[in-house]
């Protein structure tokens, strides 16, 4: 029987300390996080959007993908109000297009509340690939506006950066 204990004490310690090497990523919940509905955006994540894997995050409704992290998720932001900002539609889901950044992108759902928003590095994944593999658990935000003539995204096309029309 102390064979067995010290055994387990063992297994457990070896998961722990193999869990405290998983990297975890620093992010800040929005003010929204707790809506349910983003709950349900978080169960629907994938594990991995290309190569890249998902990794822990410590915030609610968060999530992140690639070591370095190459793409950032959170829901529960305000929708955001008319802009003209590109728009462009992928997989049934309007998204702001901000090149600010540029190669990075941040991307934030139109006409969904609440509103999530995606960083991704487009020199590790495309932005078109990223939120495709996104789009079904984006969709379980509810739709109450569009874009006004929003540029639609073939999936099957992958390009770096996203051009389109504005909200």
């Amino acid at each position: 029987m102390k064979t067995k204990s010290l055994s387990l004490g063992a297994a457990f310690g070896a998961l722990l300390l193999l869990s405290g090497c998983a990297p975890t990523v620093h992010l800040e919940a929005a003010p929204k996080a707790n809506d349910p509905l983003c709950a349900e955006v978080t169960a629907r994540l994938p594990d991995s959007i290309g190569d890249q894997a998902r990794v822990w995050t410590d915030a609610q409704a968060t999530g992140a993908w690639g070591s370095p992290t190459s793409v950032l998720l959170t829901c529960g932001l305000d929708s955001p109000a008319p802009t003209t900002l590109q728009c462009v539609s992928l997989g049934g889901v309007d998204w702001i297009v901000d090149e600010a950044e540029t190669p990075n992108l941040r991307l934030t759902t139109y006409g969904r509340e609440p509103a999530a928003q995606v960083y991704v590095d487009t020199t590790t994944l495309s932005a078109d690939a990223v939120l495709q593999a996104l789009a079904g658990a984006i969709q379980q935000l509810p739709k109450n506006d569009a874009c006004t003539e929003p540029i639609t995204k073939d999936p099957d096309e992958e390009t770096s950066s996203t051009e389109g029309a504005t909200p």
